[in-house]
């Protein structure tokens, strides 16, 4: 018997003592179709725990909303940030679904919020078969993808009952969320370095200063997630840089601010130094923000408190 034999026999009888085998391993099921717009197809990738606690997250990247052109593009679902958030995710035993949205320069407000609600709904309707509970689905972002999680977790989200597409008859109201750097009040960015990736977005500047009437303050108004501020919304953590350039600390203060009026749980971390990035770049003795966000959704997601 070969040595290499001997080694590969030895480390079969480690893993049968240890209660350990190779199909107990994560494993990442890729280009999942969630929808369909215009003949192109919306993808995401769903990422498995080796051992699942039968809960589901979804996470979107930050990005300005926006994409590279091009066929050689990478998606939004392979962004660094997946590999920077998930895999702490996924060894804790929840199931993330890492999602690509329409961007601009292409598409405009509101195709990136069709296309979140639309993967949150085809996820509840698939839960069975991705082995999570359909009512209790958590998400997570950064950035403008922390934007639209936080619109998921304050808008009512009621899918369509007469709709002919089953999926669309589904909720897309999140019951647990984790935003970092979120932009909540897009009248309120000011002149800080998001303001360009904003009027893109929406296709036009706008801030507290254009007229109510107008068509840019009224899309401005209903893209921001604090308008939506209820009761019955999802307990919420935000995470923030207080030196964010980019989207000023100053706009998860205010989303602390309207949840708490409201009695929904929150808890905002503030990263002292730290600029706009998923690392939070020039942070001063950060926090376990990682932790704490692993620490929410086991709070708000797996456990759900009395008081819920």
């Amino acid at each position: 018997m070969s040595s290499n034999t001997i080694r590969t026999i030895a480390a079969g009888m480690l893993l049968l003592a240890t209660g350990v085998t190779a199909a107990a391993q994560p494993r990442v099921e890729k280009n999942v179709v969630y929808g369909m717009y215009s003949g192109t197809a919306l993808l995401l990738d769903v990422h498995h725990p080796a051992r699942p606690n039968g809960f589901g997250v979804v996470f979107i990247p930050g990005s300005g909303w926006n994409a590279p052109l091009g066929y050689s593009a990478p998606p939004l679902k392979e962004s660094p940030q997946v590999e920077i958030y998930v895999p702490s995710l996924v060894q804790a035993g929840y199931t993330v679904f890492a999602v690509t949205h329409r961007a601009t320069p292409t598409f405009r407000y509101p195709a990136q919020l069709e296309d979140v609600q639309r993967a949150v709904r085809f996820i509840r309707h698939n839960a069975a078969k991705f082995g999570i509970d359909a009512a209790r689905i958590g998400g997570s972002g950064g950035s403008s993808g922390a934007h639209l999680v936080s619109m998921l977790a304050t808008m009512d989200g009621t899918g369509d009952s007469t709709d002919p597409d089953p999926i669309n008859r589904e909720s897309a109201k999140l019951q647990c969320a984790v935003a970092r750097a979120a932009p909540v009040d897009l009248l309120r960015i000011g002149t800080s370095t998001g303001a360009s990736a904003l009027a893109l977005l929406l296709g036009a500047r706008a801030d507290e200063s254009t007229p109510k009437a107008s068509i840019e303050y009224k899309t401005a108004w209903a893209a921001s997630p604090i308008n939506y501020v209820s009761p019955d919304d999802a307990p919420i953590l935000l995470i923030h840089g207080d030196a964010d350039r980019t989207v000023p600390f100053r706009q998860s203060e205010m989303m602390e601010a309207a949840l708490r009026n409201v009695n929904v749980p929150v808890k905002l971390i503030r990263i002292e130094g730290g600029d706009h990035g998923p690392d939070f770049p020039g942070a001063k003795n950060p926090p376990d923000y990682k932790g704490e966000i692993l620490k929410w959704f086991d709070g708000y997601l797996r456990r759900r408190p009395s008081s819920q």
